[in-house]
């Protein structure tokens, strides 16, 4: 598998340990869940019973009229109120001259005993303005211990409301009023300054409208046409002039024929070229004719027409001299009368320009004047209308419902401050739960301890498991033991590891009890077993038997009785056991003996099984010296109980003197809250013995008076530990 793939119930993982952490501190959840709930259902009595009283009111807004230039207000035009307006008005209502008005009219002061102040500030934080959504109306809430002072107050805000809303239009009314009056009244100054300037421009530049106004508004009179016809008659006369000069330009650059052509071509008076030309053409194309028809030079026809045309020539010669000196002459008079005319047409042009300039001021006052005018007019109307409808009544707020006495209190609501307090207290409860578990370095699962101390879980202990040879019948119980005995014998290297000890870090934590039951399970699978009760400081193991612990370890240690003195044979069969005896002053001192070191290896040749009970391990120094005598160390851990770094001392403090740790019992474990640890105990579900076999007792008395230790097992022994393993 891909150690980067993710495992699929994770989530799933994850919820079940916060469920677990809740079903395991239940009881914190539990005790905060009531002290919440009681806290609240406390506060909720001694909480003072409020009434309310509600008043309904619709409100309107301003009209969109009185304004003071006549421009609409375009919020309010619409016929819709926005949300800031409810907002105002819920502010106005809870106002300092709104709740005057109240305290004056009620005498708030001298009923409640309080100062001016005092009282507006209770008004302020029990009067309270909402909004129907969707519609104009407001309700007006007030909430008191009294219930008649509860009604009353609300009746005076709405009234008082309704004043302060109607004052305050009305004086905003006035106030715009008495504006537009003003501006009316600065208007009318406008105007007639505009008249007085019109008529002042009319008198100074002596205008005299005659004719209708032009698309300008301008009017045109004879004066102005006449300077248009002099620079009009001008710009003919300057045209003629051009036209004139150019013919002379062209006279004077032609030689004969093309002067002739040219000057036949001008439409001028006494142009006797364009009579003469197209005979002398005419008599050319004689001359030419005859002599094609075989006539000479000297023929008297030929002579007679070559001098008619000689004579003719001269006379067109003559006329174009003629025809330049008249083009000079009128060019002469051209020129004259240009320069006449371009004279007129300046003075006239200037005229005109004054009457322009003149015409310009005097319409930009006649419109000036006109605005004005049109301005005035329509502010008096406004001025009419708004004063029209000032005087008219207008119903801003409108009281749809008086306030009346609450038929019962409001506050506090019982249901919703338990509920509250049961949520409440359930949610501190399990956060105070996740943090205690937060705070909780215990060991909690098979994985703290394994991941922790680097060596396995031998057994599960269900909580509440008692001591199993005194139990009738066979337990289910007793199966965690055996899970116990067969994770032993699977996980010692060496079968001749027979001896060990069992410790705990703290007292309480159940080891005498687990050595017990895991030297009965023992001996009931077939094993000889002894159980030595070397806890020198708090012996317990003989308490399980009712056995006298006078004799015992200490005595064997210390004197020179036998082994057979001091061991006794239980009730129970091949379970042996070794008493404490009198409890020394060293005892550390007698544990770590040569005796002690012979002790173990003796009984180690004489049993299949030596438990060795010891104090704690981080109390006293005897747990110590006993892991270095015995070949494993199992060590007890209670769950729950035991912090992570004690537990990892307490296997450091087994192999610092040389010790084997072969695992760890995890005792006590409540699998009911704890379902992480069910399948570990599902024996509990389905274990049904076949048939009971009642545990034989023997006496005490014949326990103590019991025979001498038995030798190494017997095969027969051996093969019945075996099949009861397998």
């Amino acid at each position: 598998m891909n150690p980067q793939t993710p495992i699929p119930s994770e989530a799933t993982l994850h919820a079940v340990d916060y469920w677990q952490v809740i079903k395991n501190r239940y009881g914190v959840i539990l005790l905060t869940l009531l002290l919440v709930f009681m806290t609240a259902a406390v506060i909720t009595y001694v909480m003072p019973k409020k009434y309310e009283s509600t008043a309904v009111v619709e409100v309107k807004a301003p009209s969109p009229g009185l304004t003071v230039l006549g421009r609409e207000n375009t919020e309010l035009s619409t016929g819709a109120v926005s949300a800031q307006f409810f907002a105002t008005q819920f502010e106005v209502i809870k106002s300092r001259n709104v709740l005057s008005k109240v305290s004056d009219q009620l005498e708030l002061p001298n009923r409640w005993g309080y100062d001016k102040e005092s009282v507006l500030m209770i008004l302020k934080g029990i009067v309270d303005a909402q909004n129907r959504r969707g519609t104009d109306l407001i309700d007006i809430k007030v909430r008191h211990t009294n219930k008649e002072d509860a009604r009353d107050i609300a009746d005076e805000v709405a009234k008082a409301y309704y004043t302060y809303r109607t004052e305050d239009e009305k004086n905003q009314s006035d106030a715009q009023l008495k504006e537009l009056s003003r501006l009316v009244q600065d208007q009318e100054d406008k105007v007639e300054e505009k008249r007085k300037l019109l008529t002042n421009i009319v008198r100074t530049k002596g205008i005299i409208l005659t004719g209708q106004e032009s698309l300008y508004g301008a009017a045109i009179n004879e004066d102005d046409r006449g300077a248009v016809s002099a620079r009009e008659t001008a710009n003919k006369l300057e045209q003629e002039k051009i036209q004139i000069e150019s013919q002379i330009q062209t006279l004077l650059k032609y030689d004969s024929d093309q002067l002739l052509t040219y000057a036949a071509g001008l439409n001028l008076p006494e142009n006797i070229i364009k009579a003469l030309y197209p005979q002398y053409l005419e008599l050319q194309r004689t001359i030419s004719t005859l002599k094609t028809q075989g006539l000479g030079a000297r023929h008297p026809l030929v002579l007679a027409k070559n001098q008619e045309l000689g004579n003719m020539k001269r006379q067109l010669d003559e006329g174009v001299a003629s025809l330049k000196d008249t083009l000079r002459a009128q060019l002469a008079l051209a020129e004259g009368n240009l320069a006449k005319f371009k004279v007129l047409s300046d003075e006239k042009t200037g005229e005109a320009l004054e009457r322009s300039i003149d015409s310009t001021d005097y319409l930009q006052a006649k419109n000036d004047l006109e605005g004005a005018q049109d301005m005035l007019k329509a502010m008096k109307t406004k001025y009419v209308s708004e004063k029209a409808q000032v005087r008219m009544t207008s119903n801003f707020v409108k009281v749809h419902e008086s306030p009346v006495i609450a038929p019962g209190p409001v506050s506090p609501n019982v249901t919703l401050n338990l509920i509250l307090g049961a949520v409440v207290g359930l949610v501190f409860g399990v956060g105070i739960a996740f943090f205690l578990e937060y705070l909780d370095t215990s060991v909690k699962t098979l994985e703290d301890v394994e991941r922790y101390l680097q060596v396995p879980v031998l057994a599960v202990v269900p909580k509440d498991v008692g001591v199993l040879h005194k139990q009738s019948g066979m337990s289910p119980d007793a199966e965690a033991y055996r899970i116990l005995r067969t994770n032993i014998e699977f996980n010692r290297k060496n079968p001749e590891d027979n001896a060990i000890t069992v410790v705990s870090g703290g007292a309480g934590e159940g080891k005498s009890t687990t050595l017990v039951n895991l030297a009965y399970i023992c001996a009931q699978g077939g094993y000889t077993t002894l159980m030595i009760d070397a806890d020198l400081r708090r012996p317990r193991l003989h308490t399980f038997f009712d056995i006298n612990n006078s004799v015992g370890l200490t005595n064997y240690l210390t004197t020179e009785l036998m082994l057979e003195d001091v061991i006794l044979q239980t009730p129970v069969d091949n379970l042996y056991f070794m008493p404490s005896g009198i409890l020394p002053a060293d005892a550390a001192g007698i544990l770590n003996s040569r005796r002690m070191s012979e002790l173990i290896q003796d009984v180690k040749q004489r049993f299949d099984l030596v438990l060795v009970d010891s104090p704690p391990i981080l109390g006293v120094s005897d747990a110590s010296v006993l892991a270095s005598e015995v070949d494993l160390t199992m060590i007890v851990v209670q769950h729950r109980k035991l912090p992570r770094n004690m537990l990892m001392r307490v296997k450091r403090a087994v192999e610092d003197v040389g010790g084997h740790v072969i695992g760890v019992v995890l005792n006590n474990v409540d699998v009911r809250s704890d379902s992480q640890y069910q399948y570990y105990t599902s024996y509990y579900t389905y274990y049904a013995p076949a048939e009971s076999q009642p545990v034989s007792h023997q006496p005490a008395a014949a326990a103590q008076s019991s025979s001498a230790p038995p030798a190494r097992p017997q095969a027969q022994a051996q093969g019945q530990k075996d099949s009861e393993l397998y």
